[in-house]
Protein backbone atom coordinates (compact mmCIF):
# COMPACT_ATOMS: atom_id res chain seq x y z
CA UNK A 1 0.00 0.00 0.00
CA UNK A 2 1.00 3.24 -0.73
CA UNK A 3 2.54 5.34 2.30
CA UNK A 4 -0.02 7.94 3.88
CA UNK A 5 0.69 11.69 3.09
CA UNK A 6 -0.49 13.16 6.78
CA UNK A 7 2.83 13.94 9.35
CA UNK A 8 1.64 12.53 12.68
CA UNK A 9 3.00 15.34 15.07
CA UNK A 10 3.58 15.43 19.14
CA UNK A 11 0.67 17.39 20.11
CA UNK A 12 -1.48 17.96 17.16
CA UNK A 13 -5.31 16.46 17.12
CA UNK A 14 -6.53 13.97 14.39
CA UNK A 15 -10.19 12.75 13.61
CA UNK A 16 -9.44 8.89 12.67
CA UNK A 17 -12.19 6.86 11.62
CA UNK A 18 -13.40 3.66 9.28
CA UNK A 19 -16.06 1.19 8.57
CA UNK A 20 -16.66 -2.21 7.97
CA UNK A 21 -15.84 -3.78 4.54
CA UNK A 22 -19.37 -3.47 2.66
CA UNK A 23 -19.99 -1.91 5.86
CA UNK A 24 -20.79 -4.88 7.73
CA UNK A 25 -20.81 -4.91 11.18
CA UNK A 26 -17.26 -4.37 13.11
CA UNK A 27 -19.19 -4.70 16.69
CA UNK A 28 -22.18 -7.14 16.70
CA UNK A 29 -21.89 -7.89 20.38
CA UNK A 30 -21.85 -5.63 23.72
CA UNK A 31 -18.81 -7.65 24.16
CA UNK A 32 -16.94 -6.28 20.95
CA UNK A 33 -17.77 -3.30 21.87
CA UNK A 34 -16.05 -3.34 25.51
CA UNK A 35 -12.96 -5.64 24.09
CA UNK A 36 -12.81 -2.70 21.56
CA UNK A 37 -12.72 -0.02 24.26
CA UNK A 38 -10.53 -2.43 26.62
CA UNK A 39 -8.31 -2.49 23.46
CA UNK A 40 -8.10 1.18 23.10
CA UNK A 41 -7.60 1.59 27.46
CA UNK A 42 -4.39 -0.85 26.65
CA UNK A 43 -2.66 1.58 24.41
CA UNK A 44 -3.21 5.14 25.27
CA UNK A 45 -0.18 5.47 27.75
CA UNK A 46 2.07 3.47 26.46
CA UNK A 47 1.55 5.32 22.63
CA UNK A 48 0.79 8.39 24.65
CA UNK A 49 -2.27 9.07 22.92
CA UNK A 50 -5.38 10.96 24.81
CA UNK A 51 -8.55 10.17 23.56
CA UNK A 52 -10.47 13.66 23.26
CA UNK A 53 -13.83 12.18 21.66
CA UNK A 54 -14.96 8.80 20.73
CA UNK A 55 -17.87 7.07 19.27
CA UNK A 56 -18.14 2.85 18.06
CA UNK A 57 -21.03 2.35 16.18
CA UNK A 58 -22.28 -1.09 14.74
CA UNK A 59 -20.44 -0.77 11.38
CA UNK A 60 -17.92 2.53 11.82
CA UNK A 61 -15.83 4.25 14.55
CA UNK A 62 -14.43 8.37 14.91
CA UNK A 63 -11.93 8.59 16.91
CA UNK A 64 -10.94 12.23 18.01
CA UNK A 65 -6.74 11.58 19.09
CA UNK A 66 -3.97 14.19 20.27
CA UNK A 67 -0.33 12.88 20.10
CA UNK A 68 1.48 13.44 23.18
CA UNK A 69 5.06 12.10 22.29
CA UNK A 70 6.93 11.36 19.36
CA UNK A 71 5.60 8.40 18.86
CA UNK A 72 2.79 8.91 15.89
CA UNK A 73 -0.48 8.78 16.61
CA UNK A 74 -1.15 6.38 13.34
CA UNK A 75 0.12 3.47 15.27
CA UNK A 76 -2.67 3.59 17.89
CA UNK A 77 -5.78 2.54 15.45
CA UNK A 78 -3.25 0.37 13.89
CA UNK A 79 -2.34 -1.45 17.45
CA UNK A 80 -6.15 -1.65 18.59
CA UNK A 81 -7.47 -3.07 15.41
CA UNK A 82 -4.45 -5.75 14.70
CA UNK A 83 -5.24 -7.35 18.01
CA UNK A 84 -9.53 -6.45 17.57
CA UNK A 85 -9.77 -7.84 14.12
CA UNK A 86 -7.82 -11.14 14.91
CA UNK A 87 -9.93 -11.60 18.08
CA UNK A 88 -12.84 -10.65 16.00
CA UNK A 89 -12.29 -13.40 13.43
CA UNK A 90 -11.71 -16.13 15.58
CA UNK A 91 -14.80 -15.63 17.44
CA UNK A 92 -16.73 -15.83 14.31
CA UNK A 93 -15.15 -17.91 12.25
CA UNK A 94 -14.27 -15.53 9.66
CA UNK A 95 -10.99 -14.67 7.70
CA UNK A 96 -9.55 -11.69 5.87
CA UNK A 97 -9.92 -8.04 6.50
CA UNK A 98 -13.14 -6.65 8.77
CA UNK A 99 -12.75 -3.10 7.16
CA UNK A 100 -12.70 -1.26 3.57
CA UNK A 101 -9.42 0.13 3.75
CA UNK A 102 -6.76 1.44 5.90
CA UNK A 103 -8.10 3.68 8.56
CA UNK A 104 -8.51 7.71 7.62
CA UNK A 105 -6.89 10.41 9.46
CA UNK A 106 -7.08 14.18 9.46
CA UNK A 107 -5.30 16.45 11.20
CA UNK A 108 -7.74 18.92 13.03
CA UNK A 109 -6.55 22.69 11.95
CA UNK A 110 -8.79 24.75 13.70
CA UNK A 111 -10.95 25.23 16.81
CA UNK A 112 -13.89 25.87 15.18
CA UNK A 113 -13.79 22.58 12.93
CA UNK A 114 -12.39 20.80 16.29
CA UNK A 115 -15.62 21.89 17.83
CA UNK A 116 -17.40 20.77 14.91
CA UNK A 117 -15.73 17.33 15.19
CA UNK A 118 -16.84 17.19 19.05
CA UNK A 119 -20.50 17.51 17.94
CA UNK A 120 -20.28 14.93 15.11
CA UNK A 121 -18.64 12.30 16.64
CA UNK A 122 -21.36 12.50 19.71
CA UNK A 123 -24.51 12.73 17.78
CA UNK A 124 -23.21 10.06 15.29
CA UNK A 125 -25.83 7.46 16.89
CA UNK A 126 -28.70 10.48 16.76
CA UNK A 127 -27.91 11.37 13.03
CA UNK A 128 -27.69 7.53 11.87
CA UNK A 129 -31.02 6.50 13.60
CA UNK A 130 -29.40 3.94 16.26
CA UNK A 131 -29.93 6.15 19.61
CA UNK A 132 -32.77 8.52 19.86
CA UNK A 133 -30.55 10.80 21.87
CA UNK A 134 -26.66 11.16 22.08
CA UNK A 135 -26.85 10.09 26.26
CA UNK A 136 -28.83 7.09 24.56
CA UNK A 137 -25.54 5.40 23.25
CA UNK A 138 -22.83 3.91 25.89
CA UNK A 139 -20.38 3.35 23.22
CA UNK A 140 -18.81 7.17 22.97
CA UNK A 141 -17.94 9.43 25.71
CA UNK A 142 -20.76 11.93 25.78
CA UNK A 143 -21.81 10.78 29.34
CA UNK A 144 -18.22 10.87 30.39
CA UNK A 145 -17.92 14.83 29.07
CA UNK A 146 -21.19 15.59 30.50
CA UNK A 147 -20.23 14.13 33.82
CA UNK A 148 -23.29 11.36 33.93
CA UNK A 149 -20.25 8.42 34.22
CA UNK A 150 -16.83 8.40 35.37
CA UNK A 151 -14.84 7.44 32.45
CA UNK A 152 -11.12 7.38 31.94
CA UNK A 153 -10.87 7.94 28.26
CA UNK A 154 -11.05 11.59 27.72
CA UNK A 155 -8.97 14.85 28.47
CA UNK A 156 -11.22 16.14 31.32
CA UNK A 157 -9.76 19.64 30.78
CA UNK A 158 -10.37 19.69 26.86
CA UNK A 159 -14.37 20.23 27.12
CA UNK A 160 -14.53 23.50 30.06
CA UNK A 161 -11.61 24.85 27.43
CA UNK A 162 -13.32 24.57 24.38
CA UNK A 163 -17.66 24.92 25.16
CA UNK A 164 -17.24 26.43 28.84
CA UNK A 165 -19.38 23.53 30.90
CA UNK A 166 -20.96 20.70 30.26
CA UNK A 167 -24.95 22.09 29.78
CA UNK A 168 -23.79 24.56 27.00
CA UNK A 169 -21.90 21.17 25.11
CA UNK A 170 -25.03 19.26 25.63
CA UNK A 171 -26.73 22.85 24.33
CA UNK A 172 -24.58 23.16 20.97
CA UNK A 173 -24.87 19.55 20.37
CA UNK A 174 -28.59 19.44 20.17
CA UNK A 175 -28.45 22.46 18.31
CA UNK A 176 -26.19 20.60 15.68
CA UNK A 177 -28.37 17.65 15.63
CA UNK A 178 -31.65 19.91 15.17
CA UNK A 179 -29.56 21.64 12.44
CA UNK A 180 -29.41 24.98 14.04
CA UNK A 181 -25.18 25.08 14.35
CA UNK A 182 -24.07 26.22 11.05
CA UNK A 183 -20.80 24.44 9.62
CA UNK A 184 -17.63 25.81 8.93
CA UNK A 185 -16.49 26.51 5.25
CA UNK A 186 -15.63 23.09 3.63
CA UNK A 187 -16.72 20.86 6.69
CA UNK A 188 -19.83 19.82 5.11
CA UNK A 189 -18.20 18.72 2.04
CA UNK A 190 -15.89 16.77 3.96
CA UNK A 191 -18.49 15.38 6.76
CA UNK A 192 -20.77 14.11 3.47
CA UNK A 193 -17.97 12.26 2.17
CA UNK A 194 -17.89 10.15 5.37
Amino acid sequence: MPRRKIQFTKGAIYHMYNRGADRISICRSEENYRFLLTLMKRYLQPLQVTVIAYCILPNHYHWLIRQGGETPAGLFPQRVFNAYVKAFNNAYGRTGTLFEDRYKAIRVESDEYLRHLCCYIHGNPVRHGIAAAPELWPYSNYLDWIGKRPGTMLDPEFMPAHFGSADRYTARLHAYLNGRVPLPGGLQNYLDEL
